[in-house]
């Protein structure tokens, strides 16, 4: 018996292509899995491209944040959302990056209680704003960033990664998603 990923029985539209399977064999060889996201996805590859070229370009393309920035807006949106997939695949990757297990744990948990720099509490402060009261974002908010440091172009990188996790977020509630076991034991 496999372990389950979703709670939804859904029938692959077909076998992955040798596109797919080369993405899944690199995902092996660097991560040592295969993220249960995307395997959850792989019923239909056109779902699967959208959200692959969405979350890669989110999270490794060029950007003004660094890899943990992005990796902590990831856990500081899905705290609030109390996302059990999303925290602990991203938390592992805040403990991962930062070398700093304790800062993982914080961040799942509660990132003010985290020991951040005046650029990351700013940035994680607008995150979670705009997941819990998007309504309310108005440009003092907008200012505070900019105070703290970052460009027009890094607040739009912080509301376009806030708003993709809070999107995977409500899908992996939905489904039920599981993370990867091997997640829980990563970078301690």
């Amino acid at each position: 018996m496999s372990e389950r990923i979703v709670a939804l029985d859904i029938e692959p539209s077909g076998p992955l292509s040798q596109a797919t399977e080369a993405y899944f064999d690199k995902c092996r060889e660097k991560l040592g899995l295969v993220p249960n996201v995307l395997r959850a996805y792989a019923f239909d590859e056109k779902k699967l491209r959208a959200f692959t070229d969405m979350y890669n370009d989110l999270m490794l393309g060029a950007s003004g944040l660094s890899k943990l920035e992005r990796e902590m807006i990831a856990v500081a949106v899905s705290s609030v959302n109390h996302c059990y997939y999303c925290l602990t695949a991203h938390g592992a990757a805040v403990r991962q990056l930062s070398g700093d297990p304790a800062l993982g744990e914080m961040m799942v948990m509660n990132y003010r209680a985290a020991p951040l720099s005046p650029r990351q509490k700013a940035m994680l402060d607008f995150a979670v704003k705009l997941t819990e009261a998007p309504e309310k974002i108005e440009e003092a908010d907008r200012a505070a960033l900019r105070a703290a440091g970052f460009t027009d172009r890094d607040i739009w990188d912080i509301a376009s990664t806030a708003a993709f996790f809070n999107m995977s977020n409500r899908v992996a509630a939905a489904v039920d998603m599981r993370p990867n076991p091997e997640y829980h034991g990563m970078a301690r």
